[in-house]
């Protein structure tokens, strides 16, 4: 009998309709919810409405002190117009998660896209605008966006549009507030864009005019209550294109030091004194290898429990009431743990999620761009962008000869727009083919660059009489040039001089 009166819940239950009044005791069909300028707060989100606080903000992210308080003071206070910022730093370096959460402390409205589920133009562009418009796509409406977005010129007229409707919106709901709820209830006048991921679009079909585009985009939206934001794993020097575009301030993420994934670790743990035991044993070496929190969690994880197995033996006495009894069990226990922290570290990070994603773009049908030799694009040591443009810049100069470069990075191919070349004569033409040769056959040449005296990749030559100053020439060998332009999508081909 009292089965049949308890009301049922649907099987799709949202968060609104869960916190609703449970004392009805005739089910609900079906109730459409209609999105609010709260949906795009993030607390909303995530169904906790607990007020942050700053101390609990930073206390949750050990290690990144400094730059939560500059990420703030970028924002700055309520309705205050900002730059664009590029946040950027390696992998699981708490990018996403910290603007997320200072989101949620700030309690400001945004727009949040990442370019992982967004893996095209159109869906990227589409994504925003749904958000904006308030618009989720379901079986009502077919799964159909808002408004279809191809081309970025029409995006930008569309979301324009998107923002001044919202901001109206937030404007009128903070001049009906009064005085003593503004500071609690209010929104601002401000919303802000962040992209995720942002290194992504540079592999995508459309990313030379989609990258100036998006970096563009705060000013031609002209619009001082939009806020943009970039998260991106590589540096902003990989972006710089010639488009005039308004150069946005970077903050670097750095990554963590063994103090601070040992804090980290130590977050909310039932256990403290055993946890911290067993991080004195393996934390060390683990963070040789890597120091991403993910990575390392995964690996943590099992070798956890093995560490707790003597601990759950029944026939075990392990005491921690005195000093003495407390190394004797901190030994025992590293005894039992010491033999598998060796297969943990050659199981676990025998392949990184560097080496998957690399794989999967080649089965994707990256690897038919490749061509004799099919040499390998990722190198074995790490070397910035700036670094690796002088390099290739080093060993064109070295192997190219000094009158190919006219022709080759001049846009007049070395010829005056005033003067028409004389024709050479056949005796001139052989004097210089057989120069070239001459430089051929004596190799790498020299080149100025007293910068690099001390680089890896470059040798000192002899000195110039005429100059008087010291030349280098390029060490560096063909295969590692090209797979350096490789790495950069640089055709050194065309640039590299060939008899």
């Amino acid at each position: 009998m009292g089965n049949e009166e308890t009301p049922q819940s649907s099987r799709r239950t949202t968060r609104s309709l869960a916190s609703a009044d449970n004392c009805s005791e005739k089910p609900r069909k079906s109730i459409s919810y209609k999105p609010t300028v709260y949906d795009f707060i993030y607390s909303s989100r995530n169904g906790d409405d607990k007020n942050l606080s700053l101390d609990d903000l930073i206390s949750s992210f050990p290690g990144r002190n400094t730059q939560i308080t500059e990420v703030l003071g970028h924002l700055g206070p309520l309705n205050s117009p900002m730059l664009p910022l590029f946040i950027y730093g390696g992998t699981s370096t708490g990018k996403t998660s910290i603007i997320l959460e200072i989101f949620r402390y700030l309690k400001r409205p945004f727009v949040y896209s990442s370019c992982v589920s967004c893996y095209s133009p159109r869906i990227l562009f589409e994504s925003i605008l749904n958000q904006l418009a308030f618009h989720k796509r379901s079986e009502q409406n077919g799964y159909l966006s808002v408004k279809k977005c191809d081309k970025p010129s029409d995006f930008a007229n569309f979301v324009r549009e998107a923002l001044v409707s919202v901001l109206d919106i937030l404007k009128g709901k903070s001049a009906k507030l009064s005085s003593k709820r503004r500071s609690i209830d209010d929104l601002g006048n401000m919303i802000y864009l962040i992209f995720d991921d942002f290194e992504l679009v540079r592999a995508w079909d459309k990313s030379s005019t989609v990258l100036p585009f998006l970096f563009g985009l705060y000013r031609m939206l002209g619009l001082p209550e939009v806020g943009i934001i970039f998260l991106s794993k590589v540096s902003p020097d990989v972006y710089y294109t010639n488009s005039g575009h308004f150069e946005p301030v970077s903050l670097y993420f750095p990554g963590y030091t063994e103090k601070d994934l040992r804090q980290i670790f130590m977050l909310k743990r039932e256990k403290p004194e055993l946890n911290s035991c067993f991080l004195d044993i393996v934390l060390k070496p683990f963070s040789r290898v890597t120091r991403q929190v993910d990575e390392l969690s995964v690996a943590f994880h099992p070798l956890y429990e093995r560490y707790c197995e003597p601990l759950n033996d029944p026939g075990s006495n392990f005491s921690w009431e005195t000093k003495q009894k407390r190394e004797d069990a901190k030994r025992r226990l590293f005894s039992h743990l010491v033999p598998h922290i060796r297969p943990s570290l050659n199981e676990v990070f025998k392949i990184s999620s560097l080496d998957v994603e690399a794989k999967t773009n080649v089965v994707k049908g990256k690897a038919g761009a490749k061509k004799l030799g099919a040499q390998d694009e990722e190198l074995d040591f790490h070397m910035s962008v700036s670094a690796k443009y002088l390099l290739i810049s080093a060993f064109l100069a070295s192997r190219n000869p000094a009158t190919l470069d006219a022709s080759f990075f001049d846009s007049t191919g070395g010829q005056s727009n005033g003067r028409k070349k004389r024709k050479c004569s056949e005796k001139s033409t052989e004097q210089k083919e057989m120069a070239e040769q001459e430089l051929l056959l004596k190799g790498p040449g020299t080149f100025p660059l007293e910068s690099l005296c001390n680089a890896n990749f470059l040798s000192k030559g002899s000195s110039c009489p005429l100059e008087g100053s010291i030349r280098y020439k390029s060490t560096v060998s063909e295969e590692l040039a090209v797979k350096i332009a490789r790495s950069l999508k640089f055709p050194i081909s065309r640039y590299l001089y060939r008899r």
